[in-house]
């Protein structure tokens, strides 16, 4: 079997475990839950299957190049595609009073997670991992790190377990912690639950939660849009961490920023700048080219296909990953990702009680 055929298969594949996986997650969410959205989000559910299948029929390795072609590349294209979820006129409402506590958040865990990992003995590039998914959004923050510091397939699905097992907790238990913290405030609550749990569906499901527990529809819109502040600053701390990683890791090698910058997030910017253009001259300003109904559809249409290319990178790696190898880093990390997990809500938290009120 030659090389393009290889990719062929594991384009094919790849897609088949990527839109069983929505299905799945609509499933979970809407028949089981009864969530509008699902909290577990297809990307996740695409990996789990992945790697079972991976690891139950070996076979699969046969056609491994296709595998790598679709976690480099299809991975990238659903970066870019992306941005279209973000707009910056949204940005606004909230941007203010989240912009420095997103900063402060990514930051502080960061650096506690650096400090923890002399003692634990965790690999740098998998306190990366778990330090950028805790701290900006999930997965896609992991998936977007992994290539640039060269990071293993085991340790990409181990970061990703662990962001969602905490991340789901979280969505669980803070919608009733921030209630009892700020006293059904939206705002603070919003930006609470915005920064403080991983997954962007994870934040809208512990949302709607706390819509429907505390009767305060006016959360959901401060939490989404407080991840959506913290999603943008993939662009800038991805750029950021290649370029320190380098510089410790490899100190006596020649390179310019230019060489390790990530230039699928130009992309990623590009269709940010399209979704607010489109949302000014078409949503506001009610454009004769394109009427309102079809720009929506023309969203959500390309975050559909965002998700589809993630989930499909995230089952190439999901079928790329070894048990074997997987047990073999050790249940340490695990605690990383939990001490990531308490900084992310005890740093809001302060932040909040101290800037906010």
């Amino acid at each position: 079997m030659n090389q393009k055929v290889k990719i062929i298969f594991g384009i094919i594949l790849t897609l088949i475990i990527a839109l069983s996986a929505q299905q799945i997650s609509h499933y979970i969410g809407e028949n089981l839950l009864g969530y509008k959205k699902s909290p577990i989000s297809a990307v996740i559910i695409a990996i789990v299957i992945g790697m079972f299948l991976g690891n139950l029929l070996p076979w699969f390795f046969n056609i491994e190049k296709g595998f790598e072609f679709v976690a480099k590349f299809i991975l990238r294209l659903g970066i870019i595609l992306l941005g279209i979820r973000l707009s910056f006129s949204e940005l606004l409402a909230f941007g203010i009073a989240a912009i420095p506590l997103v900063i402060i958040c990514i930051v502080g865990i960061l650096l506690i997670i650096k400090f923890f990992i002399k003692y634990l003995k965790v690999s740098e590039k998998m306190s990366y991992l778990i330090s950028i998914g805790t701290g900006i959004c999930g997965a896609t923050a992991i998936i977007a790190t992994a290539p640039i510091i060269n990071a293993k397939k085991e340790e990409v699905a181990y970061a990703v377990a662990n962001i969602t097992i905490f991340g789901l907790l979280a969505m669980f238990c803070y919608p009733y912690l921030a209630n009892f913290l700020f006293d059904d405030q939206a705002l603070q609550v919003g930006l609470f639950l915005g920064t403080a749990i991983h997954e962007t569906a994870q934040v809208a499901a512990s949302g709607l939660i706390y819509a429907d527990q505390f009767s305060n529809p006016e959360v959901v819109n401060s939490a989404t849009v407080t991840k959506l502040v913290r999603n943008s600053f993939l662009v800038i701390f991805i750029p950021l961490i290649a370029h320190f990683y380098n510089l410790k890791n490899n100190p006596g090698q020649s390179y310019s920023l230019v060489t390790i910058f990530p230039f699928f997030i130009l992309g990623f910017i590009m269709f940010a700048i399209v979704r607010s253009v489109g949302d000014y001259y078409i949503v506001q300003n009610a454009s004769r080219i394109i009427d309102k109904s079809s720009w929506q559809l023309i969203i959500f249409t390309i975050k559909n296909y965002s998700e589809i290319f993630l989930s499909m990178a995230m089952a190439a790696i999901g079928l790329l990953t070894n048990f074997t190898e997987l047990k073999k880093l050790g249940a340490k990390p695990l605690l990383v990702g939990l001490i990531a997990a308490v900084s992310a809500g005890f740093i809001s938290a302060t932040y909040i009680f101290l800037f906010v009120f």
